[in-house]
């Protein structure tokens, strides 16, 4: 079957290039101007991905991802006009997966979807593994603490993934915008830092007493979850 795309835009014009661009690519492209529209086909629909505006009538685009968050873990790339570092920060603190700024180019905007929609397809190597109360079900891509699921998004998931694949190596930046391929990380941004604070904050992990993700100060991240029974 196609991946299901919905664009939740108010720019008619942009909506109907896009369509037609991304079904050129094997997409199935729905399409709302309004955000209560978007919403309504979300619910509908259960798209793969969604592609949403930050700038929309009545509700901007934070306020849509807010409203998705509460229930659905749907990868969304947000596409930010003004192209600005503190709404790509808001973004990524809200839920985001990637983030594209105005004008952009189309193929990469396909570039980004084919990313993360491969992300959540990945194989993995492992079916499970147990680290405390941490349960995590490579599989279903979900985590849970104490059998509660903690919402993970596609991001999210393959974040923690990458942690548990290197336990007991420290992961600098660098290495991580590298692994989460398909992010347009700022060089001197905290995309990275909030990416991993969205993490700790599902998993209930402190970082002044973590339990999993420890920050090694001028060297990156550690995680330091100790293994339990894995099925």
């Amino acid at each position: 079957m196609k991946p299901k795309i919905l664009l939740i835009d108010d720019d008619e014009k942009l909506n109907a290039l896009l369509s037609a661009y991304l079904a050129k690519f094997d997409f199935a492209v729905n399409s709302a101007t309004h955000p209560e529209e978007g919403l309504k086909l979300l619910e509908q629909l259960n798209p793969d991905l969604i592609i949403l505006d930050v700038m929309l009538p009545s509700m901007d685009g934070f306020e849509v991802l807010r409203t998705i968050r509460k229930t659905k873990n749907t990868p969304v790339i947000m596409l930010t006009a003004r192209g600005e570092v503190t709404d790509r920060i808001v973004g990524l603190e809200i839920g985001a997966d990637d983030y594209i700024p105005k004008p952009f180019e189309p193929r990469e905007l396909v570039a980004r979807i084919q990313t993360i929609l491969r992300r959540g397809q990945a194989v993995p190597s492992m079916s499970s593994k147990q680290f405390g109360a941490l349960q995590i079900d490579f599989d279903k891509k979900t985590a849970s603490i104490d059998n509660r699921n903690c919402g993970l998004t596609t991001t999210e998931f393959e974040l923690l993934s990458l942690f548990i694949r290197n336990k007991g190596r420290v992961l600098d930046r660098d290495r991580i915008m590298d692994a989460m391929r398909g992010i347009e990380w700022e060089a001197f941004n905290r995309s990275v830092d909030v990416l991993v604070s969205r993490l700790r904050q599902k998993l209930g992990d402190n970082p002044k007493t973590p339990q999993f993700i420890k920050t090694v100060w001028g060297s990156g991240y550690l995680f330091i979850g100790e293994a339990g029974d894995a099925n």
